[in-house]
């Protein structure tokens, strides 16, 4: 399977549309891929928040209409990272869309942990609440962004619906880069599936992005990863590798808590 990674810079002086037509011409350049991802909230950058509520989109608003014809065009799956989404009714959204290679919707998530605290997307967004997993022919996707990978729990719960491999697209800063790469792994190895991680570039509202997007196999080894500016990392990987070494190492048959409800006394 081989899988393109797209780490794209998101600047201010570039129009959303002129973003747009760049990303979805990167994406036409993946044709042979069998899947590309893009990285978090790339429409706006993910420290933008003044931005989120100016730029969001309904769901099949202009980025989705792009991305399903650059699919389309290149014949991939896509996760498209996501965009600020703009429920008519109700909050706005941190959202993934994932298209087929007919351009087809394939999966919606929204975003369930949101980051801030008490400011920026934690108050700005609404949170999501369904996991969610996507079947390519080769391998089942499980779905997180950005914050998300700081929660076990969430990849454990889409590991128990049947994902193998796991995409996070993100906008990390660069100042907790070394987290980043901490927790791509961590979260290989604890669920023994592969994580294809893809960050952004540049800077998001002054704040410096990690970059350093990342694949990782199995066994926690890291496949390929990016240096700090806009890249494309390609990298190919055996999706039945997972099968392997769950077989080889069964540590997931030996799990205890939060099998079942515990007992009351």
């Amino acid at each position: 399977m081989r899988a393109s990674v797209i780490q794209i810079a998101v600047d201010e002086g570039e129009s959303v549309e002129s973003r747009r037509r760049r990303v979805a011409s990167m994406v036409r350049e993946q044709a042979g891929a069998d899947l590309v991802v893009l990285p978090e909230l790339w429409t706006t950058g993910a420290f933008a928040y003044e931005e989120f509520g100016q730029e969001a989109e309904p769901l099949e608003g202009p980025t989705y209409e792009a991305m399903a014809k650059a699919a389309s065009d290149a014949g991939v799956w896509l996760h498209a990272g996501s965009v600020p989404e703009r429920d008519p009714d109700g909050p706005l959204y941190n959202t993934s869309l994932v298209f087929s290679p007919s351009g087809d919707l394939a999966a919606v998530y929204r975003k369930i942990h949101r980051f801030g605290f008490d400011k920026g997307e934690a108050v700005l967004m609404g949170a999501g609440a369904e996991l969610v997993t996507v079947r390519l022919p080769a391998t089942t996707l499980g779905l997180g962004t950005c914050y998300d990978l700081r929660f076990p729990e969430l990849f454990r719960g889409l590991v128990d619906a049947g994902a193998e491999t796991l995409v996070v697209p993100a906008g990390w800063p660069e100042r907790r880069r070394s987290h980043w790469t901490l927790l791509a792994q961590a979260r290989a190895v604890e669920n023994q599936s592969f994580v294809v991680a893809c960050g952004t570039a540049g800077t998001h509202a002054g704040v410096p992005q990690a970059g350093h997007s990342i694949v990782v196999d199995p066994w926690g080894e890291v496949l390929a990863e990016a240096g700090a500016g806009e890249e494309v990392l390609t990298v190919e990987f055996d999706p039945g590798k997972v099968a392997t070494t769950r077989e080889q190492f069964p540590a997931l048959k030996d799990r205890v808590l939060g099998l079942q409800p515990p007992r009351r006394p």
